[in-house]
């Protein structure tokens, strides 16, 4: 490892490839295994610890999928229009007399969900019948099992619904309650120390030459929505006894996060911090803007340590704290929605570096026929200190290593990366 003074002299001379980068760090991190057991109705968005397969089949009788009369479907063959097939109503029906049974030649009046009677292996819709009397004349023949849900029909006695992994959807919740489970092992939310770093940082109310704090914050809020639960720290100054402390306090997380004090100047001190507790794996990465980002680990908690400029934290912690959290939690890392657009201005990027260009879409021309072509607007080419150009972005387009940008009405793809966890 240089020392702080090579370090800070000579800048990053080599960067890591953004992909080399994040399999590094991702091959250093183990998932935690924590699992806990939860009622339904605290399982949404939770990842399960075992496979899930049914007690219980859905529906667990036969029953009627239409309103009409349960009959035996042989007593209907030949009816017709012209010339029904009349049969003897039964009194009562399925749902106020639960044992009437459908003897042949018989008929019971069911309904929709009704369990079907005994006897019966088909429903006659009400709209294909008419009752006279103590008769009914049934105008259609059915076939067995006609407008019927056989028993299972939904879900099977013994069937696998989820393997181990699945994250659990409000549609999922509803699955497991119809089969008779009221609870789950999930795994526990990954969690995370977030630490923003700087003697220049404040709350409120900043004097001249202070910075209102507002990486720990933005970076504690993606981890919930990504999935975790995250612990933001006060700021800590620049001050390695400080720094280490604050790092060793949170090595009782799953991953450790700090905002600032990233690069190679002077206050950048966090990666020798880091370097003394465990390994720095990669300082500097090859992205744009934010390449200042350093990972590491620390008695086998992994760190990711952000660049302070908003922008930048935000852009490295999509790349690397994202799916690392992923990893950790066991959660489904899912990509981003997308959207295809043609840019209104260039976007430009230097060779071998991976940049994240933000922009505004817009609908096209409001005067133009429906189905106008989407369009990007960049909010701003450069400037990772400007948070408002990430704020009022819609999403980024990534330009790869490859490319030295994209040309003016150019038809690329923005990626929304805060549309979706």
């Amino acid at each position: 490892m240089t020392n702080a003074h090579d370090r800070q002299t000579a800048g990053f001379k080599e960067r890591t490839r953004v992909a080399e980068a994040r399999e590094t760090l991702l091959s250093a991190a183990t998932t935690h295994g924590r699992t806990e057991r939860l009622p339904l109705g605290r399982a949404d968005g939770r990842p399960i610890a075992e496979a899930v397969t049914a007690p219980n089949p859905v529906p667990n009788y036969d029953r009627a999928a239409m309103d009409g009369w349960a009959v035996r479907a042989e007593d209907t063959f030949g009816a017709s229009d012209r010339s029904p097939a009349v049969l003897r109503l039964a009194d009562g029906d399925a749902k106020s007399t639960p044992d009437r049974a459908v003897d042949p030649g018989s008929a019971v009046r069911v309904h929709t969900g009704s369990e079907l009677p005994a006897g019966a292996d088909a429903v006659v819709m009400v709209e294909r019948a008419d009752a006279v009397g103590e008769e009914l004349e049934v105008f259609d023949a059915v076939t067995d099992g006609e407008n019927v849900g056989e028993t299972g029909e939904d879900v099977a006695d013994g069937q696998r619904l989820f393997d181990p992994g699945h994250q659990l959807r409000p549609s999922d919740l509803g699955l497991l309650k119809s089969v008779g489970i009221d609870e789950v092992s999930a795994y526990e939310y990954p969690t995370v120390g977030v630490v923003p770093t700087g003697e220049e940082l404040v709350q409120s109310d900043p004097d001249p030459g202070e910075i209102i704090e507002t990486n720990g914050l933005t970076v504690s809020r993606l981890v919930e929505r990504w999935g975790g639960v995250a612990t933001y720290r006060d700021v800590v100054t620049d001050d390695e006894a400080a720094l280490r402390a604050a790092v060793q306090r949170d090595l009782t997380k799953d991953i450790v996060v700090t905002t600032g004090g990233s690069s190679v100047g002077e206050r950048d001190l966090i990666p020798e911090v880091v370097s003394e507790l465990g390994e720095v794996l990669v300082h500097g990465v090859a992205l744009k803007p934010g390449h200042p980002v350093a990972l590491g680990i620390v008695e086998e908690t992994p760190v990711v340590m952000l660049p302070g400029y908003p922008v930048a934290c935000i852009v490295n912690a999509v790349q690397f704290l994202r799916p690392l959290l992923k990893r950790v939690g066991n959660l489904p890392e899912r990509p981003f929605p997308t959207a295809e657009a043609r840019l209104r201005r260039k976007i430009p990027s230097e060779p071998g570096v991976r940049t994240f260009a933000r922009v505004r879409l817009d609908d096209g021309d409001a005067n133009a026929h429906d189905g106008a072509e989407r369009t990007a607007e960049p909010t701003r080419a450069d400037g990772s200190g400007v948070l408002s150009s990430v704020a009022l972005a819609d999403g980024w387009v990534t330009v790869p290593e490859g490319r030295e940008g994209y040309a003016e009405d150019e038809t690329v793809t923005v990626e929304g990366w805060e549309w979706s966890a």
